[in-house]
C-alpha cells in the first residue's frame, strides 16, 4: 500500500452520485471505479442492435461535449423500425469537455463486455455513465 491513510467512496442512486476522497480528484477521470448493469432481456438482431446502440450514444456523446454545454449531460431517441432506443449520458461537472469526451468514449468501448445484445444497459463510472433502454426511461431532448 502506497498510501494507506487515504481514504475514498462513491455512493451511487439512479439519479446522482455522491463522492469523497481524501485526495484530490477533481478535473481527473476516475478510470477504476465502475460497474455494468443490464436488462436480463435479449434483443432479436444483436449485430445491428449494437450498431445503432453505439451510434446513439456516441452522437450523445457529441452532444454532451459540445461547445458551451456546460451541463455535460445529453439523452436522446433513435427509432429502430417499431421500437425506439432511449439513451443517456453524464459525466460529473469537474470534467471539462475534453476530459469528459474520454470518458464516455472510454465506457462505450465497454459496450461488448458489459451489454452485448441486450435491451438496455449501463456502464456507471466515477466519472462518467451511459444509459440504454428500448422503454422510456428519461425526458428526451
Amino acid at each position: 500500500m502506497r498510501c494507506p491513510n487515504n481514504k475514498a467512496g462513491i455512493i451511487w442512486y439512479d439519479n446522482c452520485l455522491v463522492k469523497y476522497s481524501s485526495t484530490n480528484f477533481f478535473g481527473k477521470i476516475d478510470y477504476e471505479n465502475r460497474f455494468y448493469l443490464y436488462n436480463v432481456n435479449n434483443v432479436s438482431n444483436p449485430a445491428s442492435f449494437n450498431t445503432q446502440t453505439k451510434a446513439l450514444l456516441t452522437e450523445l456523446t457529441k452532444k454532451a461535449t459540445a461547445g458551451g454545454n456546460q451541463k455535460l449531460f445529453a439523452t436522446g431517441e433513435k427509432s429502430l423500425g417499431e421500437k425506439k432506443l432511449y439513451g443517456l449520458v453524464q459525466c460529473t461537472r469537474d470534467l471539462r469537455s475534453d476530459s469528459c469526451k474520454a470518458c464516455l468514449d472510454g465506457i462505450i468501448g465497454e459496450l461488448p463486455n458489459c451489454c452485448d445484445g441486450k435491451e438496455g444497459g449501463r456502464v456507471v463510472g466515477g466519472s462518467c455513465n451511459f444509459r440504454y433502454e428500448i422503454y422510456p426511461f428519461v425526458k428526451t431532448a
